[in-house]
């Protein structure tokens, strides 16, 4: 393998450390965005019993902004949810802006990685290129080693550039649609809680 990386020339590096940097970012995103760890399913049953129970405090609400992503959207719902039901909305929707642009992190490093790498090999390409037919100026072309040196170099660097790029594309998009999903969810059982909670009328109306 080191032979290989050696043999596509310096542009291997950066396309090396991007594939490193996008394995990084894939691993921490999977595991940051587990639906256990963002939305836990007893979270707005927990929540919704203490409204009932009248157990809802400062901090319960406090307890509950650290929990989760989700638990923070809850948070700043029903810090609120005192003002009337739009203003639990607007907080809703403000804290809910937020903890998109938290699970979006390092997505945009992806995305760059994936456009980059196949740039980067196919400028491994062109240099690998450029070789040969200096080769062929200086010795013509009876010296066909040499000419496949040129070659496979060309040939090594676009085929890691693009090894990196497929993964880094495929993973990207599948990561923003889980986003997407979870935000989905989040929108979905915080407009459960406000319509829940000013039907119920455990809430001042104005």
């Amino acid at each position: 393998m080191f032979e290989i990386i050696k043999s596509g020339g310096w542009l291997m590096l950066p396309i090396v450390l991007s594939s490193v940097i996008a394995f990084a970012i894939t691993v921490e995103r999977y595991w940051t965005l587990r639906v256990a760890k963002v939305r836990p399913k007893e979270q707005l049953p927990q929540v919704w019993l203490w409204i009932k129970n009248q157990e809802l405090d400062a901090n319960k609400i406090k307890e509950l902004k650290q929990s989760s992503l989700f638990g923070f959207v809850l948070a700043a719902g029903l810090t609120t949810s005192r003002h009337g039901r739009e203003a639990m909305k607007d907080a809703i929707q403000q804290a809910g802006d937020h903890v998109a642009h938290e699970m979006e992190k390092f997505l945009n490093t992806l995305g760059t990685i994936a456009a980059i790498t196949p740039l980067l090999g196919l400028l491994g390409t062109v240099l690998g290129m450029v070789d040969v037919f200096s080769d062929i100026m200086l010795q013509g072309t009876g010296n066909t080693a040499v000419l496949a040196g040129g070659i496979s170099k060309a040939l090594i660097t676009t085929a890691a550039g693009l090894s990196v790029a497929i993964p880094s594309v495929i993973f990207h998009r599948a990561l923003a649609r889980k986003i997407d999903e979870l935000l989905v969810l989040m929108e979905q059982d915080s407009a459960k809680l406000v319509e829940a909670i000013y039907n119920d009328g455990s809430s001042n109306k104005k």
